[in-house]
């Protein structure tokens, strides 16, 4: 019950009218980031973070922080869907979470179906949210209650947790994106020292004294590495855009798809809730499930409208229940999640337990928000399907100019520092040769964003255990989370060890 009381009370921030208007705004340029193939979530919310913090610039900080949430949590949910549109069109996903919705939506498409594919997305995107989002309600309070008995030594190996999941799922190599998750817990030590006061690699520079800002990795590594990647391996041939057709799904469409949203947006959340496994890895079980499931499994493939439905639904699922670690716990569940986590430390909001006793309206206000900003992607969407497939064909000449300048002006509104331009191009760059070689950026922008509080925790668990390391293994909570650390890293090396036998096997 307290937590209806509380959501109730977040409705009355969310129902403010700016809040309205930013939920609105979240979820339009979210379906339209969505739409643009290779842009993803992740490079839409970090490219907009200074444009909200520029909106928000007049606000008193606790109403500055909601409404900025408010309005990038849209973008998020709202690309998870607008990334439909051109798997269903072109056959080309707009991100890794929508390569499944290309094996029945496509399909649709070319039989003349793809006004009714991109409607059923749209449905199930929107009933995944509202499931994701009772299901954030009900976990929310009893998680922030739990974690409220955690000290530093809990929060250090819960940290660490959420790090080595999100380094071990991410990418094609474990090994890659270790490194990777490396290299950003080092761009995080770089600055002054706040316990000893001893500068670190600052090379006696003075602009490096406060560190390197997270806006500037996050904006450089996927919004300016995306850039560099169209400029230098632009393709020319495009695909050809499938025709609409009807909009409205017939009701039989309509009947076969609601078991695989009601089973995709469980599973979806599920999966979600778990930090590093992501909407990828929930949008492919889905589609195996209701694969098996089917009485007609040759169906799938060939244009089956629950090959459509059940993925979307996990998809969305997948990013309500993303935010649950986020909220709670201040461990990110995804790469985007990550991303949201240090905008709200550059509000000096600190996600975890604690933030739903000290900052209300910002976690409950965003819970509200995505209700009503749910409801705005069904009302978009629906009608606005031909508007939308038209973004699909924006020239690269109009596009790219576009997000250099908002990566520029916002980077250096929020920063105001020159020097800050010139690593926001070089972390581009930088974003670019890694991506190019399958290094995942994700572990960067987590290392980041965690290696501080890690550091922290750590030196507090270690103060009061008077630099007695076993603190880490006497407490229960921390050692079931280390244990837990360890076997995300081992299981998946195992897991490989194991092919080369396999493969040899089969080969005799």
């Amino acid at each position: 019950m307290e937590s209806l009381e509380y959501l109730m009370k977040g409705f009355q921030i969310a129902l403010q009218w700016q809040n309205i208007l930013f939920a609105f705004i979240g979820v339009f340029i979210g379906t339209c980031v969505g739409t643009l193939p290779g842009i993803g979530p992740i490079s839409g919310v970090a490219l907009l973070i200074p444009v909200t913090a520029t909106m928000t610039g007049g606000m008193p900080p606790e109403q500055a922080a909601a409404s900025s949430i408010i309005l990038l949590a849209g973008i998020y949910y709202g690309a998870m869907y607008g990334g439909s549109t051109t798997s269903i069109l072109l056959n080309t996903p707009g991100d890794s979470a929508a390569v499944v919705t290309t094996l029945d939506g496509y399909q649709m498409a070319k039989q003349g179906r793809a006004g009714q594919a991109l409607a059923i997305s749209a449905i199930a995107s929107f009933s995944a949210g509202i499931i994701s989002l009772i299901g954030m309600v009900l976990l929310s309070e009893p998680l922030s209650n739990l974690a409220l008995h955690f000290g530093p030594a809990e929060y250090f190996s819960l940290m660490l947790l959420g790090l080595c999941a999100v380094s071990g799922l991410a990418g094609k190599s474990m090994t890659k994106a270790l490194l990777m998750t490396v290299f950003g817990l080092l761009i995080g030590t770089i600055g002054v020292d706040n316990v000893s006061g001893i500068s670190r690699f600052t090379f006696d520079y003075p602009p490096l004294y406060q560190g390197v800002e997270f806006l500037t990795v996050a904006v450089g590594l996927f919004a300016l590495g995306e850039v560099f990647k169209t400029i230098l391996e632009r393709k020319d041939a495009e695909g050809k855009v499938a025709e609409v057709g009807t909009i409205l799904p017939t009701r039989q469409q309509l009947k076969q798809s609601a078991a695989p949203i009601g089973r995709g947006s469980v599973l979806g959340f599920l999966v979600g809730v778990l930090p590093g496994a992501g909407a990828t890895l929930a949008t492919f079980f889905a589609y195996i499930m209701e694969r098996k499931l089917h009485k007609d499994p040759d169906r799938f493939g060939k244009g089956a409208v629950e090959g459509v439905a059940g993925p979307e639904a996990a998809n969305n699922g997948a990013s309500g229940g993303a935010m649950i670690p986020m909220l709670t716990l201040g461990i990110p569940g995804s790469g985007t999640t990550a991303v949201l986590l240090g905008a709200l430390v550059m509000y000096n909001i600190q996600p975890g337990p604690l933030l739903f006793e000290e900052h209300p309206t910002v976690a409950w206000g965003l819970i509200a928000s995505m209700f009503i900003g749910n409801l705005f992607l069904l009302i978009l969407n629906l009608p606005l399907i031909r508007m939308f497939t038209k973004i699909v064909d924006t020239p690269i000449k109009y596009l790219i100019p576009c997000i250099i300048a908002i990566s520029i002006f916002g980077v250096y509104a929020v920063q105001v520092s020159t020097f800050d331009l010139f690593l926001l191009i070089g972390f581009g760059l930088l974003g670019y040769l890694l991506a190019r070689h399958d290094y995942p950026l994700a572990p960067v922008v987590l290392g980041v964003v965690l290696g501080p509080m890690i550091e922290n925790n750590m030196r507090r668990a270690l103060t009061g255990s008077n630099g007695d390391w076993l603190i880490f293994l006497q407490k229960p909570i921390s050692l079931t989370f280390l244990i837990a650390s360890l076997l995300l890293l081992v299981v998946p090396l195992l897991l490989q060890m194991r092919k080369p036998k396999q493969n040899a096997t089969e080969a005799m």
